[in-house]
């Protein structure tokens, strides 16, 4: 899919636009061959690197090259399936021209959604440098936002546990511990690049762009810490609670193994008075109800020994 947009110069509302026009922005979400070769043929951007970018495997890094500008960082996404919410991350690439910008993922992500359909307010496609920052800015809010999110779901996740005995819980507890090893990876991928565009040249032409590019990196590194953290609290927990519902299954098969002891005497007696041969009572008749008693009195006994003993 292939949209191009342009901001109003005085109200900085954000147009779709249907053709090329200088100063737009163009992004691309898992385009056609067609649709790359458009791009290309309307703009000077590079096409190997605008291929590349389409690899769900590329790292993040940043390339000057031809008067271009290149730059790979991982962006959050979120998968919902049966078994709950998964976080992952995949490549953002964004190409900085003269007269234009331009984005490409394979994934519809969700920060693109926000500068296209309004949500982040005072920005121009016309101001590239300083669109490029908001655009890493929003990004790493982005994750801030899903690391909340992750937490509040691990302490959901938790309260189940304590109660549960099945799998299903252990294994979104799992899926949110693998979420967080992608984030972690991602977000140290995306330092090393917002390092290097501090050096670079284009960076420094406005402070208030160094300035910004600084309070990126601070908030990435919060992003870091908190990724730390709580990637040693799910640790922790999933192995706390792995311990927890073997322990709950060892406290039902205690009890299960009481039952069995308690109904193991009325099963022998029974037994023994069923035979076919001579035996105590037979000819009373009162017998089955004196040999019932004597069940109900064992039963108790053996109850009593078994609970206090705390032989199980």
């Amino acid at each position: 899919m292939l949209n191009i947009y342009l901001t109003d110069r005085a109200t900085l509302a954000v147009n779709s636009i249907n053709d090329y026009v200088p100063d737009c922005w163009i992004h691309m979400t898992s385009p056609t061959a067609d649709e790359m070769q458009w791009v290309l043929d309307h703009t000077p951007a590079d096409p190997d690197f605008m291929r590349a970018s389409l690899d769900e495997e590329e790292r993040s890094r940043v390339e000057s090259e031809n008067e271009q500008i290149h730059i790979v960082v991982d962006t959050p996404y979120v998968t919902v399936d049966d078994a709950g919410q998964e976080y992952e991350t995949v490549p953002l690439a964004i190409v900085l021209l003269k007269e234009c910008i331009i984005t490409v993922c394979s994934k519809n992500a969700p920060i693109i959604s926000d500068f296209s359909e309004g949500y982040v307010k005072s920005f121009s496609t016309r101001k590239r440098n300083r669109f490029i920052l908001q655009i890493l800015h929003r990004n790493a809010a982005r994750f801030l936002l899903y690391l909340r999110q992750i937490d509040r779901l691990s302490g959901a996740v938790e309260k189940k546990l304590y109660k549960s005995m099945k799998n299903k819980e252990l294994i979104s507890m799992l899926k949110l511990e693998k979420s967080l090893v992608y984030f972690s990876t991602s977000l140290k991928g995306n330092e090393a690049v917002f390092e290097r565009l501090l050096r670079m040249p284009f960076i420094r032409e406005y402070p208030d762009d160094t300035d910004l590019l600084e309070d990126l990196i601070i908030e990435n590194k919060q992003a870091i810490e908190m990724c730390s953290i709580y990637r040693d609290i799910l640790s922790s927990m999933t192995d706390g609670f792995a311990s927890v519902i073997s322990n709950n299954l060892n406290v039902i098969m205690k009890r299960l193994t009481i039952v069995t002891i308690v109904l193991t005497v009325p099963t022998i007696i029974g037994g023994l008075w069923g035979m076919n041969v001579p035996v105590p009572l037979a000819d009373n008749d009162l017998g089955f109800w004196i040999v019932l008693v004597i069940i109900v009195i064992i039963s108790i006994i053996a109850t009593i020994i078994l609970k206090f003993t705390k032989m199980f």
